[in-house]
């Protein structure tokens, strides 16, 4: 980044241009959280309408999701929020699979099942998550691209109302929401499991925000822990014994790394303020006061916690004996990069496993399997199995061409080789490094999110199945039938050569760009492959920028992503409050004679 650049100058814009009719909501899987009802455009009509266009292996999508809970709670009577699933891989396109994702997640509005993408294709979304605002006349008003907008959402919901009621255009009453019938088992979407001293099982039950103690049978319940002095759970995942020990757990939603003793039952916060991280807070420092960001998972490697921060595509490490937390691996930009720790790239890495001679990381968003050896003092990260962001399925053999679906899981086995759970594909993997293969140990699992040894048995977190399962490790693997898979998006056509990228961001209403320490937005382009920019590529403080596309290429993916700090323009608040806005773009791109030459990718805009 050019420090030296002077900050971007939005162009003024009207507050409302020439109104847009909002499309119809349709999706081939129909609707959930309404008792059975379809419901149509014209059903909102009177209501502020917000569309959540998510997909539930987005870590960014949960973000947006808890941002708009407050938001859903105060404006009750006015606001019904939408969302719109929009499938990136094969296994969200599963109606089963999204109506588990609703209930794991507790979406307490109505959702519409689009696995086609068809209302996204009719609402021009380019990224997830992306937020619509749709006025009690039925007419577009706001589209978000990314997490942070909350706030501008908000004033923008008080200003409608006003308006609306005045026109008496606005309708208040209950929303269409009705819940789902709650189900009874003793857990509930569990997300990983550690064998504790006594030979019981600990596992984190996720939905239901408790850590469960089952005996060694992984069924009867010892005990329920609900979080303690400190507070309560909130989606707690990874778990990791401690030297000490103690428990260390992922309190993944409450965006800290806790601790709990088995003997005692204490609880205590070990890393976090419990507020989410964002782009230009400290990445080091006391632990407690450093905020952290959807931690998924925990691993004790090398005298030090590393926690796999999947909000920000990172790894961070805690040090019990200085009580810090530091940055150790990730840019926080999205994707599959190898190299030193400094330099590569994450995509919501989920799964930790060490041993002697590595830390293994499953990457989840590019269904790949990572890591980093222990005598490497640069730290570097190196990919094992899997390819990029867009390219995954269920194909065994050489790791070079081996593919995974989401794997949210590692487990280290006795011979050197490690256990991957493949979530997506239901299937429990293995990849043997001596070898360099990649097989199939089990398959018929349900969205298996860990795995855990004990004796010759591999006892596996089957999240969907709420259950752990006890299997043999066999000695030869399934085998399975190859499959692979490319994310389906409409390519969007391009012209070869000279291409601009504009990211469209006006400032929401009562707000002005942060410009008080240097330049308050960040534009950083790549693409896969590589070779398909020719220039243009890196990073940069405008939020355009002019790229060279490589018509031999032909095709690829753009990644561009952006970030924009924007504080309330008050000049009688000494203290304004100031909000990050921020998203990242994966466009498939298609090289054509009639293809366009600008590209406008929008990260906050009023219509």
């Amino acid at each position: 980044m050019n420090d030296a650049a002077p900050a971007p100058t939005p162009a003024p814009a009207p507050r409302r241009r020439a109104r847009v009719r909002a499309p119809e909501l349709i999706g081939k899987g129909g609707w959930l959280n309404t008792g059975g009802k379809d419901l149509k455009l014209a059903d909102f009509r009177g209501r502020i309408l917000i569309l959540d266009f998510w997909t539930f292996c987005c870590i960014n999508c949960l973000h947006v999701l808890d941002e708009l809970r407050e938001l859903e709670e105060k404006h009750r009577d006015t606001v019904v929020i939408v969302g719109v699933h929009s499938p990136k891989f094969v296994h969200e396109a599963d109606h089963r699979a999204v109506v588990d994702a609703v209930e794991r997640y507790q979406v307490h509005h109505p959702v519409l099942d689009d696995p086609e993408l068809a209302t996204w294709k009719q609402y021009a979304v380019r990224a997830w998550p992306t937020l619509v605002v749709i006025d009690p006349e039925g007419y577009v008003v706001a589209q978000h691209a990314g997490e942070g907008h909350a706030h501008a959402i908000e004033r923008l919901v008080a200003e409608l109302e006003t308006e609306h009621a005045a026109k008496g255009t606005l309708r208040r009453g209950d929303g269409p929401y009705v819940p789902p019938e709650p189900v009874a088992t003793d857990l509930r979407f569990p997300g990983k499991a550690v064998v504790l001293p006594s030979g019981n099982f600990l596992v984190s039950d996720t939905t239901r925000h408790q850590l469960v103690e089952l005996s060694p049978d992984g069924e009867s319940v010892v005990r329920r822990i609900d979080g303690g002095a400190d507070g309560a759970f909130k989606e707690p995942q990874g778990l990791a014994p401690l030297p000490d020990g103690r428990i260390a757990v992922a309190d993944t939603v409450n965006h800290s790394i806790r601790a709990y003793d088995p003997e005692t039952g204490v609880i205590e916060t070990l890393a976090g303020t419990g507020k989410q991280w964002w782009q230009g807070a400290p990445s080091e420092g006391p632990a407690r006061e450093v905020d952290l960001s959807s931690p998924w998972d925990v691993a004790w490697w090398q005298g030090r916690l590393w926690i796999a921060m999947a909000g920000v595509h990172q790894l961070w490490t805690y040090d019990p004996a200085s009580q810090t937390v530091r940055l150790a691996a990730g840019t926080t930009n999205e994707g599959l990069v190898d190299g030193p720790a400094t330099e590569a790239w994450f995509a919501q890495p989920s799964g930790l496993a060490a041993t002697d001679e590595r830390l293994w990381i499953a990457d989840s968003e590019s269904s790949s399997l990572r890591y980093i050896e222990a005598d490497d003092p640069a730290h570097t990260v190196r990919t094992a199995v899997g390819t990029g962001l867009f390219d995954f399925g269920h194909r065994d053999g050489d790791a070079e061409q081996a593919l995974f679906q989401h794997p949210l899981g590692v487990t280290a086995l006795p011979d050197g080789s490690v256990a991957v759970s493949d979530t997506y594909n239901h299937a429990l993997r293995r990849y043997d490094p001596a070898t360099g293969q990649v097989t199939t140990l089990a398959t018929d699992l349900r969205e298996p999110s860990d795995a855990v040894l004990v004796g010759e048995d591999i006892v596996v977190v089957e999240s969907a199945r709420h259950r752990l399962t006890r299997l043999r490790l066999p000695d030869e693997a399934v085998r399975v039938e190859a499959v692979a898979h490319r994310t389906q998006r409409a390519a969007t056509e391009v012209a070869a050569g000279a291409l601009r990228i504009d990211v469209v961001f006006q400032a929401p209403a009562g707000q002005k760009l942060d410009t008080r320490y240097g330049p308050s937005t960040r534009l950083l382009v790549s693409s896969t492959p590589p070779e398909l920019l020719l220039s243009g590529a890196g990073a940069g403080t405008d939020l355009f920028r002019e790229v060279e596309i490589d018509a031999a290429v032909g095709e690829g993916v753009l990644h561009v992503s952006a970030m924009a700090a924007s504080c309330d323009d008050d000049p009688a608040q000494e203290y304004p409050a100031c909000h990050v806005h921020q998203q990242d773009w994966g466009v498939p791109v298609r090289v054509s004679a009639d293809g366009v030459s600008r590209l406008p990718l929008v990260l906050a805009g009023m219509d």
